[in-house]
């Protein structure tokens, strides 16, 4: 038996904020502010602990909890109803550094690769926003951002 290096695909974004580290660690993480950007949920603060978001469509394991610095967790995507999900684990990692912000998700299949860097983009639009205090709806961001990434949202990948 050997090893072998196997290449994956994931998805980063960096983008610097107008906010302190604080502040955008408290958007990425505090359910009173989750809603606002990423859905009903909540993130259960430490290593080990639940993830819940949009409404309990994602689930997860915090993997990495360094406030203000660092946030893992594990993505699973789950349809109403299901008590196992159909999709494979993904992982996220949430890096800080001041107001910069950086986000790696993976492993993306290649199907969703489009629509998962339209999600994405829209998930950081609406944190900018957040930020300034304003809270635009999901799907009035997604056409610029669909187009952007050649998306049809009328026949999304379920």
């Amino acid at each position: 038996m050997t090893g072998e290096l196997l290449a994956e695909s994931a998805v980063r974004f960096v983008r610097t904020f107008d906010a302190p580290a604080e502040k955008i660690w408290a958007f990425l993480t505090d359910s009173k502010t989750l809603p606002d950007w990423y859905g009903e949920g909540m993130i259960v603060p430490r290593e080990g602990g639940t993830v819940t978001l949009m409404g309990g469509h994602v689930r997860g394991v915090v993997t990495g909890w360094r406030p203000s610095q660092f946030l893992g967790y594990t993505w699973n995507v789950y349809s109403p109803g299901e008590s196992a999900s159909r999709f494979a684990i993904s992982y996220l990692e949430f890096t800080l550094e001041g107001s910069k912000l950086t986000l790696i998700h993976r492993p993306i299949p290649q199907a969703m690769q489009s629509q998962t860097m339209m999600g994405w983009h829209t998930m950081f639009d609406l944190i900018e926003a957040g930020l300034r205090g304003e809270f635009p709806k999901r799907s009035a961001l997604f056409p610029k951002n669909a187009e952007r990434y050649g998306v049809d949202i009328n026949n999304l990948k379920r």
